[in-house]
């Protein structure tokens, strides 16, 4: 069970491989995707969502408080 498993993994990768070979305007496309996603989870990730609980609360019981009012607090727009 586990080759036959293997081998229509192998049939997979293969018909992937060969069918990206044959590309020229996908190639060019793909390239442009894996950029936007570089761009999107990496250098937005560093830059803009670098804020946690470890920059904003020092001591777990901070930490801790802030969750519980959190939890605890009615919500306004009702």
């Amino acid at each position: 069970m586990f080759k036959r498993f293997y081998s229509i993994l192998i049939k997979i990768f293969y018909f992937y491989k060969d069918g990206f070979k044959s590309l020229t305007l996908g190639k060019t496309l793909w390239k442009i995707i894996f950029i936007k996603l570089f761009i999107i989870f990496v250098v937005f990730k560093i830059f803009l969502f670098d804020i946690n609980f470890n920059s904003i609360f020092k001591s777990s019981e901070d930490k801790s408080n802030f969750v519980f009012k959190n939890l605890l607090k009615e919500n306004i727009n009702e």
